[in-house]
């Protein structure tokens, strides 16, 4: 399987490079592209001084342009969005295909001080339930965004499924470079499966942060290996992926197994 990873800036209602670097994917075979979150939008800091209308109206352009990207080149777009519904934002993970529209609705939001999603945007605290999961050539995909890595519980959903890769695309900053490699190796290898973070870049300053976007794209191994990454620039990272490695560390590792005898 085929993924690639779009690392840019905030491209805000600008599709140029989007455009560009999905023919050069397509060109290079690729089934699935996935960007980082607050690519297609402004960041949340600035979103908070937006009004709804014009939130509205860059989603509905985005949307617009990622159907025609997705049907004209026949691959599949993974694109965090902000979606609005009766005057509301949402904070969603687009699932654009040649032949259909999927969302995600992010069931956990950041809700800290100086960053917090939870109030901001309307998506429902509820009971947690399994992360969008589909299929690709026989390759199976969960998706779910960068903050909800931290949570046990989603993965717990997802334990059946026999996931081959998560994508996760992400908005990490401070100096979380580390910890979070840590995080997604920890993950890939507990679990045994691929995960594919893809993380933007650039800078947005307020009056008391400075929140510098890094990169460090990355893939890891159903090992727990980091294959490929990225730095902290303009950059499309192309992996190959293989159900019969995710097959092989399962079957190595048996944490599955083990965990199957005792239920």
């Amino acid at each position: 399987m085929r993924v690639a990873v779009l690392q840019l800036t905030s491209q805000g209602m600008s599709s140029t490079k989007l455009f560009n670097y999905v023919r050069i994917a397509q060109k290079q075979s690729v089934k699935v592209l996935v960007l980082g979150e607050y690519t297609l939008s402004p960041f949340f800091k600035e979103l908070q001084t937006m009004s709804i209308a014009m939130i509205k109206e860059q989603a509905l352009h985005q949307t617009k342009i990622l159907k025609e990207l997705t049907s004209t080149y026949n691959i599949t777009i993974i694109a965090p969005m902000v979606t609005v519904k009766k005057q509301k934002a949402y904070k969603t993970i687009a699932k654009f295909s040649p032949s259909s529209t999927s969302y995600y609705e992010q069931q956990v939001l950041i809700n800290y001080a100086h960053w917090n999603e939870e109030r901001f945007f309307a998506n429902e605290i509820k009971p947690l339930q399994t992360p969008l999961v589909f299929n690709i050539d026989g390759f199976k995909f969960a998706l779910m965004s960068g903050f909800e890595l931290h949570f046990d519980e989603l993965f717990l959903k997802l334990s059946s499924k026999n996931i081959d890769c998560v994508l996760l695309p992400s908005v990490a900053t401070f100096d979380s470079f580390e910890r979070w490699k840590r995080l997604i190796q920890s993950r890939a290898f507990t679990h045994n499966c691929y995960i594919l973070r893809a993380n933007r870049i650039g800078e947005y300053k307020d009056k008391n942060h400075s929140w510098q976007f890094y990169g460090d794209s990355l893939l890891a191994s159903p090992h727990g290996d980091i294959l490929e990454h990225l730095g902290n620039r303009e950059e499309l990272m192309i992996v190959d992926m293989s159900h019969t490695d995710v097959v092989q560390a399962r079957r190595l590792w048996g944490f599955k197994d083990i965990i199957n005898k005792r239920q």
